[in-house]
Order: structure tokens, then sequence, then C-alpha cells
């Protein structure tokens, strides 16, 4: 059998087949009941996430929907100040779907775990008829503790605060669009999907009392998670262009097809607001991790009225705003 059934979802045969055949042994499940029962032996607060994916293409340069579920899982946790700990995964599957595929996305989610340090401890496999779905969707939930301390939030945000990136910016949509219609640039933009827990908690540890808040810039790219932090702060964030990371393939590709980077999805950098006096000492610490080798500072808290400015490379200065809309559906 090569395929998703209909059977597969049924709770019947089937289906308790491919969980015990493709899902139990990838994931190291040994007990299959009906919640999963963990030891928490930390003081703090929990942090529970939930989120779905429904990318499409499912594979693309860089990455698939296993790690893209589970990085981005574990980022919604870490940019909260938690430990990400357990995981929940679960498959909505279209019948006719090759079980080769499901085996690899399996093999991707399991790796991305074990790279993150987290277990998945339960999940749900749910199979739809052919032509009802797109291949595969994933919902994934995740739990962790955020140590005594760390409270991190928009509204510590003053002025004179220092806006961090720890990455460029763009390659994760561009990586997906690219896939999606069949578009080469040479060198390829791959996507930046992985797990930041290790850097932000590197992080964490030396500087917590200075770090303001924290955000991962996934659907709407900076633009949006900047503008949401102005709105939730009160306070004004001014940008400049020409410090903020950007391959010249990504810039092309967005200059080509009229798309705005700021506005780009990405799946493994993060953005922080800061305390000015330890900015430079945090970009230092960052760049000696190898998922923060292109950090930089790309910006300062200046008023309180809410907006969000990019002072541009040729000297002006222009409003950057939410889109009524996403630039590239189904980026994640």
């Amino acid at each position: 059998m090569d395929r998703i059934l209909l059977g597969h979802g049924s709770g019947g045969k089937l289906m308790h087949e491919l969980i015990k055949k493709y899902i139990a042994p990838v994931f190291e499940l040994h007990s299959l009941m009906d919640s999963a029962i963990v030891s928490i032996n930390h003081s703090g607060k929990l942090a529970i996430t939930t989120d779905s994916y429904t990318v499409s293409p499912i594979f693309f340069p860089g990455g698939d929907i296993g790690d893209l579920a589970i990085n981005g899982t574990v980022n919604d946790l870490a940019v909260v100040g938690a430990i990400p700990l357990y995981l929940t995964v679960g498959f909505i599957l279209e019948e006719g779907f090759p079980i080769s595929d499901f085996e690899r996305v399996l093999n991707s989610i399991s790796n991305a775990a074990k790279k993150a340090g987290v277990k998945i401890v339960a999940g749900d496999t749910k199979v739809v008829d052919k032509g009802k779905g797109d291949g595969i969707f994933i919902n994934t939930s995740g739990i962790g503790i955020v140590p005594e301390g760390i409270e991190l939030s928009p509204l510590k945000i003053e002025v004179g605060d220092k806006v961090i990136i720890s990455g460029s910016i763009g390659n994760h949509g561009i990586a997906v669009m690219t896939e999606r219609n069949g578009f080469v640039f040479d060198p390829p933009v791959l996507s930046d999907s992985r797990a930041l827990n290790g850097l932000i908690s590197e992080i964490l540890k030396e500087f917590a009392p200075y770090i303001k808040v924290m955000r991962d810039p996934t659907r709407g790219g900076v633009a949006t998670t900047l503008k949401e932090l102005a709105l939730e702060s009160s306070k004004d964030i001014l940008i400049y262009e020409n410090m903020i990371p950007l391959y010249d393939t990504v810039k092309g590709a967005c200059e080509l097809l009229g798309l705005d980077p700021l506005y780009v999805a990405n799946e493994g950098i993060f953005i922080a607001i800061v305390k000015s006096s330890v900015a430079d000492k945090i970009i230092e610490l960052m760049k000696s991790h190898s998922f923060g080798e292109e950090s930089a500072i790309i910006g300062e808290v200046t008023g309180e009225s809410g907006k969000v400015l990019l002072k541009t490379s040729i000297g002006g200065t222009r409003i950057v705003d939410m889109l009524p809309g996403e630039q590239l559906p189904r980026i994640c």
C-alpha cells in the first residue's frame, strides 16, 4: 500500500496500522492513550501555543511542512521566554497522499524535534476525501515553562530602546514562492526554517532584565510585527533600511515580483526590543551563535504615538503599516 486511504482515518485497523507502523516508531511513542501524562519539574509559568500549517508546496528549498511545523511552534514558545518542552502533532491527510511523502514529513518532524530538544507526546490523524484537502495539513500545540524572573511584554518598551533582528529577512517566503511558481534563482533562496530556542535561551540567560519583548516575524513579515508592537506599546519605532540584513537574491526576487521584503514571511529569525545600553553586547553574543551571525541593530524607539517609520537608503522617510491581506498566501 503506497497511498493514504479513507480508512486510514476511520479509527479502525488501517488507522492503527498507520500509527503503529509509521507514526509511533518515528516519534518514539510507547503509549497510545487518549491523553499524554508528563512530568514538569520546573518552577515558573506554563506557556501554551497552537498553530496550523498549510504551506504549499509542502516541500521547498531549505525545508518542508514537517520541520516548519516543529520550528514554528518551538519559536512561538521561545519568543515569550519559555523553554519549549512538549509538542502535539495532528495530521489532516487527503485520500491518495503518497505514503512515501508522509514518511518523509514524519522523519523531518522527528529530526526537527530532536534538534530543538522537545518531545512529541501526543497526536491525531484524520483523512478527508480526495479533492477535499491538499495532501497534508498539520496542526500543532506546544507547552513550555517560562522561568521565574522572565516577563516579556510590549508594555515595557521605552523611548530610546533599540530594535534588534537576528538574521536576514524574506528567505522563507521567497523560497516557498519560487518553488510554487517554478522560478529559479542562482544561488537558490533557502528557507530559514529553524528552531531559535537555543539562541534565545543564551540571550535571556545573560540579558533577561534588559530585553523588553521578542517576536518572530512570520506571516506579514517584519513590517507587520513591528506595527503590532508599536500599537501594543503606543510607541513609535524608526527602522533604517540600510541596516536590515537582506540577501541580494531575495532583494532581486522581490523587485522582480513587485514584493516588499519587509512584508515577506520569515521562519527562522526573531525581533527583540532591548535597552539601549546593552544592545551592542547582545549583538556580540548573538553573533557568536550560528543562528545569529547576521544579527543587527535595525532601529530604535523614538516617540509615543504608535507609528512605524522607515528611513530609506536614499534618505527619505515613509510610514510602515499593516497590509490589508497577505502578499503571499499559504506560506506557512
